[in-house]
């Protein structure tokens, strides 16, 4: 690292080998990153040998800080646009990214909100509740009436069948468990793990149960947050080091 420090410091050039070791990656690992646009190309000395410089060092920064936030692909994507000097398209692409946490942050507060209302499953048949068929619930959810069936077979919801019919007929409970289900399917959680959070409510007609599952989501987007911060700040680093570099250039 000290070696690395020195060179930029001097504005000395770099080797692959001394990028890499300072971020803790292989030298290949940042010709591929040039080769994909994510890194400025680099000079070549007479002889074809990469040189890269401390302009290379805040571009591989800002990638770094911003995989950790908004993920590979969006990252990638931001740092190409950046290099291709589409800054309005690597700026679309961060908003469309915060976004989408925003979006993630509503639906556990949906989530956390609809929990706080839940009440425990009353046993048996329950004389009188309010109920109704398959493609009433599934038009409220803004879902298919596949996709009640195939949590039905996921154990995400139990409905009774109509003893004239023979129709699905869901009463209160059930349908607090399709709108739990809903939700927690929005957050990204599979079916198995809803499977697991719908039987605890089931059983235990509460929150407490559910709070480690909602305390590592909370955290989850928390950490995304403000990994997407830090992103940010080293991303408007490397775009002034790009602007000082023309400049001394021009």
């Amino acid at each position: 690292m000290g070696t690395l420090v020195e060179n930029l410091q001097s504005g000395g050039r770099l080797r692959p080998v001394d990028l890499a070791r300072a971020h803790g990656l292989s030298a290949q690992a940042v010709r591929n990153y040039e080769a994909a646009g994510i890194l400025p190309a680099a000079e070549r000395t007479d002889h074809g040998y990469r040189v890269y410089t401390p302009l290379h060092a805040r571009a591989l920064d800002a990638f770094l800080a911003l995989l950790a936030g908004h993920g590979h692909r969006t990252a990638g994507s931001v740092m190409r646009a950046v290099n291709e000097d589409a800054l309005g398209e690597a700026l679309r692409l961060i908003d469309e990214s915060h976004a989408r946490l925003l979006d993630d942050r509503r639906t556990l507060e949906a989530v956390e909100s609809a929990l706080r209302d839940l009440v425990p499953e009353p046993a048996g048949e329950v004389p009188g509740a309010a109920g109704g068929f398959i493609g009433a619930l599934a038009a409220e959810l803004g879902l298919r009436p596949a996709t009640l069936r195939k949590w039905e077979r996921a154990g995400l919801v139990r409905p009774r069948r109509d003893p004239v019919t023979g129709y699905r007929r869901y009463d209160e409970s059930d349908v607090r468990d399709a709108r739990l289900a809903h939700q927690l399917r929005r957050g990204g959680y599979p079916l198995e793990r809803i499977a697991a959070v719908v039987a605890q409510v089931r059983s235990a007609g509460g929150v407490e149960p559910l709070e480690p599952a909602l305390r590592e989501w909370r955290d989850r987007v928390t950490a995304r947050g403000r990994a997407m911060v830090a992103g940010a700040a080293e991303l408007d680093a490397y775009l002034r080091a790009r602007e000082r570099t023309r400049k001394a250039t021009a």
